[in-house]
């Protein structure tokens, strides 16, 4: 047989011819006899399902995946992977032995303990032969992980919280998680509609059994917490069923919305012998949806019973109460009879002693009042005169004040006049006198030429016969001689104008 590898050439030695190739199905062969003869035996293996396809009808076989991964001391992650297979005739016999010793089915993410054989195919590759299952290690491993959720549930303070709620005295707002079809819910109404009671019953519907039953409570659950309000109690009841159905109520999100939820739970999940986590974690936990309705009913019959002895006592204690009452009414009306008698004697004797006084009370009032009046009669023509006299010299001071007071105004107007005269004469004769100071300083210097004037935009005044401007007389024709046109005109009067004129403001005399 030819080596399975090509060796290197030993030192002085001629290198040897590359070995023959070998078909792929040779080598495969090789490596199935190699692995028959090294795995000969059964192996117990510790793996979890990652993937199953059950035989979907009689005769056909059951394929798994089967998984083993852990975390190591450096916190790295090992996963080995491995296809297996359990033939028909086999499966038919362990899968009803499993589920009967451990309540449930073959299922995705279970952990098993199997007792497999290696096998290769050319074809198929590596696979394991199941050939037995251990139910003991996993019945094991559910109680350990069950174990594990009722620590954790206790370690949050969540197996006692909800027992610490207050349940209302007579819960008739019931809501209720269930299938609407399930017969423990059909049982629980019908209880519920014998009783006298009346019970306000909302059903909120979910998946009781199954991988979907978890998240589907919880949706439930979520809906009832907004209307939380206007319940009294959430009851969770499904009928009977294996151990497997009740493995969804062990669940640690469940089992904890549960214990942390506002309102008290009450469950009825239907199993006789065994209690599901959230048995621990619920207010009340009963063994069927029967016994919860039972329950209800049972504790508005003892708050009825308890209210109906009230009832009679208070009546009993009303009656004695009355009785007490009309005594002692009946006593304070004689009381109070006597004791009227007794006021209205006395207030008839206070009434006569009144009018004796109301009667001798106005009599000395009227001469009081005549005595002042002839008083006042006297005294008033007194006071009026001594009123009049005082008014009087009140007003004759008065005038003497009044005309002492226009004298001495008077007096000082006449000198303001007088002040105001002599100071606008002064100042016209100053004004007078530099008039004529100002006409002896002008100069007799010709005005300047017409040209001139009308250049700098004056009028030129013209006569018919040469003569100046002074010697016009009224009725002479003149014209006028503007910058742009020339107009005839007729002296209708003179009057002779005095034009001071200064060399600086002049712009004739300066040319």
């Amino acid at each position: 047989m030819p080596p399975l590898f090509n060796r290197r050439p030993e030192p002085g030695l001629p290198g040897s011819l590359p070995p023959a190739p070998l078909p792929l199905a040779e080598l495969l062969v090789r490596v199935r006899q190699t692995l028959e003869t090294r795995f000969a035996d059964s192996y117990w293996v510790v793996a979890e399902i990652a993937d199953l396809t059950l035989p979907r009808f009689d005769g056909a076989h059951c394929y798994l995946v089967l998984t083993d991964q852990h975390v190591t001391g450096r916190g790295a992650q090992l996963k080995a992977q491995a296809r297996a297979t359990i033939w028909s005739q086999r499966y038919q016999q362990l899968a009803p032995a499993f589920a009967e010793q451990t309540g449930q089915e073959l299922s995705v993410g279970l952990k098993l303990m199997l007792r497999v054989q290696v096998k290769f195919h050319e074809q198929y590759g590596l696979s394991l032969d199941v050939l037995t299952i251990d139910p003991t290690y996993t019945v094991g491993e559910l109680a350990r992980q069950r174990l594990d959720t009722i620590r954790k549930l206790e370690a949050k303070g969540l197996l006692e919280r909800q027992k610490a709620l207050p349940l209302a005295l007579g819960p008739q707002r019931l809501a209720i998680i269930s299938s609407p079809m399930a017969a423990g819910f059909q049982d629980f109404v019908q209880h519920l509609s014998e009783s006298p009671y009346d019970f306000a019953v909302t059903l909120f519907p979910a998946t009781m059994q199954g991988t979907d039953s978890p998240a589907s409570i919880l949706a439930a659950l979520d809906l009832i917490r907004a209307r939380r309000a206007t319940l009294d109690a959430v009851i969770i009841i499904r009928g009977g069923g294996s151990k497997t159905d009740l493995l969804a109520f062990d669940d640690y999100g469940l089992a904890a919305a549960i214990g942390a939820f506002p309102l008290p739970v009450i469950t009825g999940i239907g199993h006789e012998r065994d209690e599901a986590v959230i048995d621990l974690t619920a207010h009340i936990a009963l063994k069927t949806p029967t016994a919860v309705a039972a329950f209800l009913a049972e504790r508005l019959t003892r708050l009825d019973a308890v209210f109906g002895g009230y009832a009679e006592r208070i009546q009993q204690v009303a009656t004695q109460h009355l009785a007490q009452a009309q005594t002692y009414l009946a006593k304070l009306t004689r009381y109070a009879h006597q004791a009227a008698q007794d006021q209205l004697e006395q207030h008839r004797a206070d009434l006569a002693q009144q009018l004796r006084a109301a009667a001798a009370g106005p009599r000395r009032l009227v001469r009081e009042q005549r005595r002042q009046l002839a008083r006042y009669s006297h005294a008033l023509p007194r006071a009026a005169r001594r009123n009049l006299a005082t008014h009087q010299a009140g007003l004759r001071t008065l005038g003497r004040q009044l005309t002492q007071r226009f004298r001495r105004l008077h007096r000082r107007r006449r000198e303001q006049l007088l002040r105001h005269h002599y100071h606008l004469q002064l100042a016209a004769e100053r004004l007078l006198h530099r008039a004529r100071l100002r006409l002896l300083e002008l100069d007799a210097r010709a005005l300047p030429e017409p040209a001139t004037l009308a250049r700098h935009g004056y009028v030129q005044l013209l006569t018919t016969d040469g003569r100046a401007a002074a010697a016009l007389r009224p009725g002479d024709a003149v014209q006028l001689l503007l910058p742009a046109a020339t107009l005839r005109a007729q002296v209708t009067a003179t009057q002779p104008v005095v034009v001071p004129f200064s060399d600086s403001a002049s712009p004739f005399l300066s040319e």
